[in-house]
């Protein structure tokens, strides 16, 4: 490094806690850039004084990178980078781009499973019920369901869905993925209580049905109308990767149905969800504002691994995660 700091721009807007963790990490090596509002003109404004940027749930777009002169490297607070960055027009500049694996999967895993046990029990109906002096005591008991036995479908089986697995097999569930791109050995089936099969093998099979995709041409859409009709009835669906790959309206269509019994969502489509979206007047529905991987311990664990990566970049030109664009 440099004597002096390397500037960074934290491209999204947050709170003094948030900011206070991430200059932690920093240290005395960068000095890093926040915004004082939700401001796209502060945005550009201030991308132009710096080397580096990072990116989450802002998206970094085309009219960032034209006033970021000085820019040198994009790191991704998470993983998803396919749909919060241009990644074709960074490839066609030619700037790096890297992820951070550290500190998403533990938390991304305990927040699927806590999804999957409110869903299955109408956690915030019941809550919101109580404080409003209703006691359904006995009201529930033809809906709600337990865990334990139920088998897991998995449509992904990279890290965060091997922890979501680890954590269920301690509690009696067993599953059944799909994932063309990762294929668990013997020992890990065994030790998880998995088995691999083709998607509409995990829909048919599947008590509760768990996303872990990155949103993609390929996955967008992938848990639609018809997907959802070949889950058994009563299934529960729970999606804490990207909203996309679940059509939206297909699910509150099988939610009112009662084809699908229930379902827990960290994701939308569209972030925040329009105020419209039927998805939030239904009492059969468990929603999250994007949270899953959103804890302080995270985010230590994130920011710390992400300035040694960037240590690391400005002292020797080596980046680790960097990404690999189609």
């Amino acid at each position: 490094m440099s004597r002096e700091k390397v500037r960074v721009l934290y491209l999204s807007h947050a709170g003094d806690d948030v900011y206070r963790l991430i200059r932690q990490a920093a240290g005395a090596d960068f000095e890093v850039l926040f915004l004082k509002a939700d401001c796209d003109e502060e945005r550009c404004r201030k991308i132009a004084q710096c080397e580096a940027v990072i990116c989450a749930a802002t998206p970094l777009q085309r009219h960032h990178l034209d006033a970021a002169g000085k820019l040198a490297v994009i790191h991704h607070q998470g993983v998803g980078w396919q749909d919060t960055t241009d990644w074709p027009e960074i490839k066609r500049r030619g700037l790096p781009l890297a992820i951070t694996t550290a500190g998403t999967t533990i938390g991304v895993a305990e927040h699927t499973v806590l999804l999957m046990l409110a869903a299955a029990k109408r956690l915030p109906f019941a809550d919101a019920e109580l404080r409003r002096g209703v006691w359904h005591v006995n009201a529930l008991r033809g809906v709600s369901r337990e865990l334990f036995g139920k088998t897991i479908g998995y449509v992904g089986m990279g890290r965060i869905a091997e922890a979501v697995a680890e954590r269920l097999a301690a509690i009696g569930c067993s599953g059944i993925y799909f994932d063309p791109r990762v294929g668990l050995d013997d020992a890990d089936h065994r030790r998880l209580g998995l088995r691999g099969g083709r998607l509409d093998e995990v829909l048919a099979a599947a008590d509760v049905l768990t996303i872990h995709v990155p949103l993609t041409e390929a996955t967008r859409g992938l848990i639609d109308g018809a997907a959802l009709a070949r889950l058994k009835p009563g299934a529960i669906v729970v999606n804490t990767a990207r909203g996309g790959i679940v059509d939206e309206a297909a699910l509150a269509d099988a939610l009112r149905s009662g084809h699908v019994l229930a379902a827990g969502l960290d994701v939308f489509e569209q972030e925040p969800p329009r105020p419209d979206n039927p998805l939030l007047d239904l009492p059969n529905v468990v929603l999250t504002p994007h949270i899953s991987a959103g804890t302080a311990d995270a985010m230590r664990e994130k920011m710390g691994a992400l300035f040694d990566n960037l240590r690391r970049f400005f002292a020797t030109g080596e980046l680790e995660n960097r990404v690999t664009f189609p």
